[in-house]
Formats: structure tokens, C-alpha cells, sequence
């Protein structure tokens, strides 16, 4: 059984030829990835966009959910070997009828790249009563990894999109929901992020006998459609833009951001490091529970631990009524 102490001992520092200017194409090139399948949530805007884009042009043929297919098929219209389907991520009855479908086509699936999500939504609820970044950002992508685990292939890999924001929290198991805790939009989110983390954890934990191995990652600062819920006086505020709606110039280019998800799901070095987050196309330590400096980079301990991923894994189950490789 993987410990908390074999997870902090996998995300020591680990730097490669890439960096943080490292486009998607360049971490595709040199890898063979012809005629392998890969499912890439949010993949018709922004990280997600790019990330179909380099993939299909290594040959890879990708299955792209969507919640608004008609814009989806139009933004991938230039791509070969993509599908789009319909799915809302927040609705676990979306999720399990895309899933169905999945599994109906019973094509064996080499990755699973999870990089749709929500941030500091107002407080909503999921059809199914859960908060909604939570529900969509976590309970959504365990859902659809569970329903098309059977399909996944010896040596899989399924890459979890994290953030930075997991800093913001752990997991509060004691108020999920927000119902006696005030909800302030940006805990919700660390929250979520913090659980995408743990996601990777325990289905590494469980794959990993049979080579599927999972991921988290840190994209980086982007100005993506992921913003939509911020007023732009709160943007420029945080100086994500100036006044003129121009992004950071030390922001990266949504190339730049899908690098290091494509990275976890290529790079041969990781193989013996099942579960870690990466960012930056490497991964860059632990860094103490009470450290706020957002340059440095690093996972919190309770984005790796053992104990809170298998409560999450538990909780997870329960509501979705999957156990993926369990």
C-alpha cells in the first residue's frame, strides 16, 4: 500500500529539458502516438483546444465531450480523427450517459486528459446537491474515468488537471457543501483543486499493477475562458490584465499551459513517480502547509496525502456509485 511518506518521497524535484516556456508541440514531438485513443475533457477551448490539437496531430484519435457540442465541432471542425459528444461535466446523469456510450464502442482508451473545469463560481448547486466546483471540477471527472475504466489499457495514463489554487485548501470534509461554512468562491475552488490532486493519487494507487498510471498538474497562469465568472475589474485588480484587456506578459500562451498535462501523459521519466503533480513539465518538490509564495511552485502535503485520498475516494464512490479499478 502506497503512504503519504512514499508520495512526499515521489514528488521530490525533478527537472527535464522542458521548462515553463515549452510549447504543447514541442513535448509531442518524438513520441510515436499513432493510432492510440485518448479522451480530453474541455478540449474545444483554451488548454484544452491545444491539447486536442497536438494530439491529433500525432495521430492520436480523441473523443472530446462537450457541453455545447455545436461550438465544440465547429472549433475542431480543422482537425482529423476527432469526435465530439454531448456531456455536462456537473451533472453526473451527463456523465453517465456519455460514459454508456463509451463503452458501447468498447475502444480501448490510452489516455484520459481531464482539463475542462470552473472557477470562483457563484454558490450553485449541481443537480445532484453538490457545491458546484466540487461536483464539476472533481465528482464530474471521477464519474467519467469510472465509467470508462474497463476500457483503459495496461500502461494508461489519466492526467488530472490541479492548480496552483489547491494552496487555497484541503478537502474540507466537514463542510463540503459549504452549508455552516461562509462560501467564498476561492476555497470552493482550492478545494476542488486540492481533490483533483488527490484523484490522481488514489487511482494511481490502484492502476498502478497493471501500469495505469494518473497524474496532477499545474498548467500555470493563463487567461483562458476558465475566467468567465471574474469581473474584469477583479482581473485587472490581480494584474491577470491590464486595462485594455491585454494579458500578463509573464502569463503563458494556452500552447505553453497544455505542455506539462501532455508531458504527464508522454514522458517515460515518470513512470516510477505514479501520482505526483507537476508543473512546468517537471515537478518541483513539497512545499510546507503554510507557505504562500506562489512563484515557487510546489504541492501542498495535503495535495499528496494518502489518508485524505482514500477518504476522498470513499466519498467519491458514494456519489457516484463507481470505484474506477477499484
Amino acid at each position: 500500500m502506497v503512504t503519504t511518506q512514499d508520495m512526499l518521497q515521489r514528488q521530490q524535484p525533478l527537472e527535464t529539458g522542458f521548462g515553463y516556456r515549452t510549447t504543447a508541440a514541442e513535448v509531442i514531438a518524438g513520441h510515436d502516438l499513432a493510432g492510440r485513443r485518448a479522451v480530453v475533457t474541455g478540449g474545444y477551448s483554451g488548454l484544452g483546444l491545444e491539447t486536442v490539437r497536438a494530439l491529433a496531430g500525432a495521430g492520436v484519435s480523441v473523443l472530446v465531450p462537450a457541453r455545447r457540442p455545436d461550438a465544440a465541432s465547429a472549433a475542431l471542425a480543422d482537425l482529423s480523427g476527432v469526435e465530439v459528444r454531448e456531456m455536462d461535466l456537473g451533472d453526473l446523469d451527463s456523465v453517465a450517459a456519455l460514459t454508456a456510450s463509451v463503452r458501447d464502442d468498447r475502444t480501448p482508451i490510452d489516455l484520459v486528459i481531464d482539463v475542462a473545469g470552473v472557477m470562483a463560481t457563484p454558490h450553485r448547486q449541481t443537480p445532484q446537491g453538490w457545491e458546484l466546483q466540487l461536483g464539476t471540477n472533481h465528482l464530474g471527472h471521477f464519474a467519467l474515468v469510472g465509467g470508462i475504466a474497463d476500457l483503459l489499457v495496461d500502461g494508461a495514463r489519466v492526467v488530472s488537471y490541479s492548480s496552483i489554487g489547491h494552496y487555497r485548501s484541503p478537502v474540507l470534509f466537514d463542510d463540503l457543501r459549504f452549508e455552516t461554512t461562509p462560501y467564498d468562491p476561492w476555497v470552493a475552488y482550492g478545494q476542488s483543486k486540492t481533490a483533483n490532486a488527490l484523484f490522481a493519487v488514489g487511482l494511481d494507487a490502484r492502476g498502478a499493477a497493471r501500469g495505469i498510471h494518473a497524474y496532477s498538474v499545474h498548467p500555470g497562469g493563463i487567461l483562458t475562458d476558465l475566467q468567465r465568472h471574474m469581473p474584469r475589474e477583479e482581473l485587472v485588480a490581480r494584474q491577470w490584465m491590464d486595462e485594455d484587456g491585454n494579458p500578463n506578459p509573464l502569463f503563458k500562451t494556452p500552447a505553453e499551459g497544455a505542455s506539462t498535462g501532455l508531458w504527464a501523459a508522454t514522458a517515460p521519466e515518470l513512470e516510477s513517480r505514479g501520482g505526483v503533480y507537476c508543473e512546468d513539465c517537471s515537478v518541483k518538490g513539497v512545499v510546507p502547509a503554510d507557505h504562500s509564495d506562489l512563484s515557487t511552485g510546489g504541492a501542498k502535503e495535503w495535495a499528496l496525502d494518502v489518508e485524505a485520498a482514500e477518504r476522498l475516494w470513499g466519498l467519491s464512490v458514494a456519489a457516484t456509485g463507481l470505484d474506477p479499478l477499484g
